[in-house]
């Protein structure tokens, strides 16, 4: 028996081998890192929380490899409002790629406001909706929304497009 059939069915240990990846990186990174040892604010340092995380991957990676050797897997999502047989909608998935490269394009042209509008409106066109009035209403307001919160009130500067300087 070849090493592809023993591990036929197993894929699991791809995640295994994936945390564990993670882990030793995370622990290597750290040890690597000259960051010395702790103040009198912080005895501990910098490194145990990292080491503590990188060594967590590694123990589940373990586990899990062992588990799926054994002959553990993982069940199959049940899926409740999925219908597996029906074939991916690539016209949706092409307009809402459409929309993410449009909103790229526009947001150094126009500012966010009006580039999220377009996100916002066309994902919800692209998805089905059948209230553009809305939907228009809706997105400019969530647009300009999240445009206000992070310039004005968390002081991350988005481009404003026509609006620059309105709030700041």
């Amino acid at each position: 028996m070849t090493i592809i059939e023993r591990l036929r069915g197993r894929a699991e240990l791809g995640v295994a081998a994936l945390l564990g990846a993670a882990g030793l990186l995370v622990v290597v990174d750290t040890l690597a890192e000259s960051g010395g040892g702790g103040t009198k604010g912080d005895p501990l340092g910098s490194q145990v929380v990292p080491l503590v995380l990188g060594a967590a991957l590694l123990l589940l990676a373990v586990l899990l490899a062992l588990d799926v050797l054994r002959g553990g897997h993982g069940e199959a999502e049940g899926g409740e409002d999925v219908d597996p047989t029906v074939p991916m909608d690539l016209r949706t998935l092409a307009m809402l790629a459409g929309v993410l490269v449009a909103t790229a394009l526009l947001i150094p042209l126009l500012g966010w406001p009006i580039a999220g509008t377009v996100l916002f409106f066309g994902a919800a066109q692209a998805l089905g909706s059948r209230t553009p009035v809305r939907d228009l209403g809706v997105a400019a307001a969530v647009s300009l929304g999240t445009w206000v919160l992070f310039d004005a009130v968390l002081g991350v500067d988005l481009p404003g497009g026509p609006l620059m300087g309105v709030f700041g």
